[in-house]
């Protein structure tokens, strides 16, 4: 086949200015829906994965953090999987099919609850992780039509719609609890996966019914680039990046930002309930939530404004006083709450600067697998970052995690110096 794929319903090519800006603005505000249901989703559901893991196997167990990397490590297989997906038949079928595994994974994981079966319930996990890959790919998909100098605020815009859903979604673990019992006759723990699958179906019939045309069919057909002729396979996505020096340190920020965030968060919950705050931990979650995406406009804002470097450095700096902030905090509930705001609000500066940073120095018909490389490497760790800090706080305490996680950070701030200091001379010598 040798024809560009088109969306089936698109405009004429090349597509005018002010048709193209209108264009963008529908397309954010399809996206917008997305986030706003498929974070409310993520957030009843994973504020309860760590009581899960302790109901099955035993409190106190090291082995807590399962449920984060089940999730975390399911995300980035999935971005792999999605963005192969999207590079071939467009954003919106991607994102169909990273909702509807989310669906099934919600019902897997409700039925491992419910059965007490910790391998059932992991599976489910790592299925519905493709909710997580989903809602984070879209900020790529905000950026396809976005001019260079408003990406940032778009992936901003994008992010921040989340806020809503993220923040609420917590909100509705103790009714969805009690609304499981009640009506299904399911275990204590169990409703909250079954409710957000049902919050995730309602994500993709949004992106199926309103994603039209597809931002990244157009952007193909505007650069005359076919499937044939867009990189498959993992390791054309790697040298892509380790070609260039930006998007190496831009892979590199976002990696340790998703660690420092991924093993300092899900380790909180567990803390406070063993010095017996279990009450607020959902409202914890929701406050470190806020701090990952309701500044996110200004983060990217911010990021367009100074630079990628400068949000990079910006972002590592926050994380290093939030886990300072979290070593203190174990048995101090107001000091916890600041602590995860800090860690959400670095994360978001990494991601964003680090996300912006990346595509801006990635050949264009190569983008899309690297998106989804990026965020598959960056999930991975992640994901082996919770399962080893559960053994790390089992042997050292969780202020000694929180301070070790702060040190992760340094070889970001290393990298952008040395960045910046290359960029002066290049432009000295220009």
């Amino acid at each position: 086949m040798t024809t560009k794929k088109v969306d089936p319903i698109s405009p004429a090519y090349p597509m005018p200015t002010a048709e193209r800006a209108a264009l963008q603005r529908r397309t954010l505000r399809v996206l917008v829906m997305g986030q706003v249901v498929g974070a409310a989703a993520l957030g009843a559901a994973i504020t309860v994965g760590g009581f899960v893991v302790e109901d099955i196997v035993g409190v106190g167990t090291p082995w807590v953090g399962l449920s984060t990397a089940a999730v975390t490590a399911g995300s980035g297989t999935m971005a792999m999987i999605l963005s192969r997906v999207m590079r071939r038949y467009g954003r919106r079928a991607g994102m169909q099919l990273g909702y509807g595994l989310a669906v099934t994974g919600g019902v897997i994981a409700c039925v491992g609850v419910q059965s007490s079966v910790l391998p059932v319930f992991l599976v489910g996990l790592l299925l519905y992780g493709a909710g997580s890959a989903t809602n984070l790919l879209a900020r790529y998909a905000a950026t396809d039509l976005a001019e260079p100098d408003e990406r940032g605020r778009a992936m901003g815009r994008i992010l921040f719609a989340s806020t809503f859903g993220a923040v609420f979604g917590p909100t509705l673990v103790v009714p969805a609890e009690h609304l499981g019992a009640a009506w299904f006759g399911l275990d204590h723990y169990a409703g909250p996966w079954l409710f957000s699958a049902f919050f995730f179906a309602c994500a993709a019939v949004n992106v199926a019914v309103r994603l039209r045309p597809d931002p990244l069919l157009v952007v193909a057909a505007e650069h005359g680039l076919s499937t044939e002729r867009r990189p498959v396979r993992l390791r054309e996505s790697a040298r892509a990046i380790a070609a260039s020096p930006m998007a190496r340190l831009a892979l590199l920020a976002m990696v340790v930002a998703q660690a420092v965030m991924v093993g300092v968060m899900a380790m909180a919950p567990i803390t406070m309930k063993a010095h017996d705050h279990e009450a607020v931990s959902s409202l914890v979650v929701s406050v470190h939530i806020a701090g990952m995406f309701a500044f996110s406009p200004l983060v990217g804002r911010y990021a367009d404004r100074r630079g990628r470097l400068v949000s990079l450095r910006a972002g590592a700096l926050v994380l290093i006083v939030a886990c300072g902030l979290s070593a203190l905090s174990s048995d101090n509930v107001p000091l916890m709450f600041a602590a995860m705001f800090a860690l959400g609000l670095g994360w978001t500066l990494a991601l964003i600067g680090g996300s912006s940073l990346l595509i801006e120095h990635i050949p264009l018909d190569h983008r899309v697998p690297v998106q989804g490389a990026a965020d598959l490497v960056t999930a991975v760790c992640g994901g082996l970052a919770s399962v080893v800090c559960g053994f790390v706080m089992d042997w050292v305490g969780f202020a000694t995690l929180a301070l070790g996680s702060a040190a992760l950070t340094l070889p970001v701030l290393v990298g952008v110096y040395l960045m910046r200091r290359t960029v002066a001379r290049s432009a000295a010598a220009a």
